[in-house]
């Protein structure tokens, strides 16, 4: 039976907040991907992703983000990633993501990793 998937969308000022929940997988990506992709519609291209809740990752799920960090980094804005737990996050760091995209601790540590000087590497 399929786990439960949500996506809950709060605002830091500018900066899109996507909370995830549950199982992000095959079956779920579409959701993640229609959250991302309304956000863009609507012009928002600094988003976080809240992991938080998030007690599992497929690859269709890590694909959800590496089809869309081109199109935000274009439209002038980026990905942060916050909140996982150690499980999820492992999976993350194997397949380099933290080479790609900011991974924090808190929503609060990743909204203000925004007004920070870029240091990364492109």
């Amino acid at each position: 039976m399929p786990q439960p998937f949500s996506v809950q969308r709060t605002d830091e000022g500018d900066i899109s907040v996507l909370a995830l929940e549950g199982f992000l997988d095959a079956h779920t990506a579409p959701i993640f991907e229609q959250a991302i992709q309304s956000e863009l519609d609507n012009g928002r291209a600094r988003l976080v992703v809240d992991g938080q809740k998030l007690s599992y990752i497929s690859s269709a799920g890590l694909g959800v983000f590496m089809g869309f960090i081109e199109q935000i980094r274009q439209e002038g804005g980026d990905l942060k990633i916050c909140g996982l737990n150690q499980r999820v996050r492992q999976i993350f760091e194997i397949l380099g993501f933290q080479a790609i995209y900011d991974m924090l601790d808190t929503v609060p540590d990743a909204v203000r990793r925004f007004s920070e000087v870029p240091t990364r590497e492109a």
